[in-house]
């Protein structure tokens, strides 16, 4: 199988989906975007010319540079417009149950070349090929947040992935001057099994009082080098995913290390998703 890829589909037009359409749209590709509620999608496309915006006032793109992306993307308002996609990338928030109904829904949609992908960063890729007909051309493409400027794409290989699948989507990412980092398919896969315990176990520290959650974050920046404090990376993720993804971990692997600070479920539970709330383990 080899496909000339030209045209994107991306499900879902929340944080990552709108980082992904960017990204592909600046590197000459045409894309769709598609999400149940169209002022989604408007917002993202909206998010998208900000974006654009700051990289020509950086001199990072010209002028002409900026229209040819924008230009490139269009809001579809069923999914049954992701028959017209070379490939379609699903970027939903983390819901097994949710994802398997796309991957449903792709499957009839889709010519049976093309492949489908998921944004995913926790959940089985093999428990979502099960949900289509075409198991060897479903992959994962875990892209790292923001998108457009993270240089890795973790892909995963789901137990009948195709050898050629993986060719091709690793292909893809050369093409997008971005890095693959190849997985198996296990509960979260090489990066969030490795990030997301951090995470936790910094929660695990305010919660028991060791510090504050300034010098928690200073703690990691300064003495570790990390460009961002563990506590404010899960703000900038969202809380509620950073507890899905533990919650997932935790099922997968049924090992303490992986149990959710309970701080974590009081702040989702208080509506405090971090950033894209206004308020997390800081203020917004």
């Amino acid at each position: 199988m080899s496909i000339d890829m030209k045209t994107i589909g991306i499900v879902g037009a929340g944080q990552m989906g709108t980082g992904i359409a960017q990204l592909f749209a600046t590197k000459g590709f045409k894309v769709l975007i598609f999400d149940i509620d169209r002022n989604i999608c408007e917002r993202a496309r909206m998010n998208v010319s900000k974006a654009l915006q700051k990289l020509l006032e950086k001199k990072r793109l010209n002028e002409q540079q900026v229209e040819m992306a924008l230009s490139s993307i269009s809001i579809v308002d069923n999914i049954d417009a992701m028959a017209h996609s070379d490939l379609v990338i699903e970027a939903v928030s983390e819901s097994q149950i949710l994802k398997k109904e796309i991957f449903q829904k792709l499957d009839k949609v889709v010519r049976s070349d093309v492949i489908i992908a998921s944004n995913t960063s926790s959940i089985s890729i093999t428990s979502l090929a099960s949900s289509t007909g075409r198991p060897d051309k479903v992959i994962g493409m875990h892209f790292m947040n923001p998108a457009p400027i993270m240089s890795g794409v973790e892909i995963i290989k789901g137990l009948l992935t195709g050898e050629n699948t993986v060719n091709v989507i690793s292909g893809l990412v050369a093409r997008l001057d971005k890095t693959a980092i190849i997985s198996n398919d296990r509960p979260g896969f090489i990066v969030n099994r490795i990030l997301f315990p951090m995470l936790n176990e910094a929660m695990f520290a305010l919660y028991e009082g060791v510090s504050t959650r300034e010098e928690i974050d200073n703690g990691m920046k300064i003495c570790c080098n990390h460009p961002i404090g563990p506590l404010a990376l899960a703000d900038m993720i969202g809380l509620d995913t950073v507890l899905a993804i533990l919650d997932t971990l935790y099922s997968g692997f049924r090992d303490t290390k992986y149990r959710p600070c309970p701080l974590l479920k009081e702040y989702v539970d208080a509506g405090w998703l971090g950033k894209k709330s206004g308020r997390g383990f800081f203020e917004y």
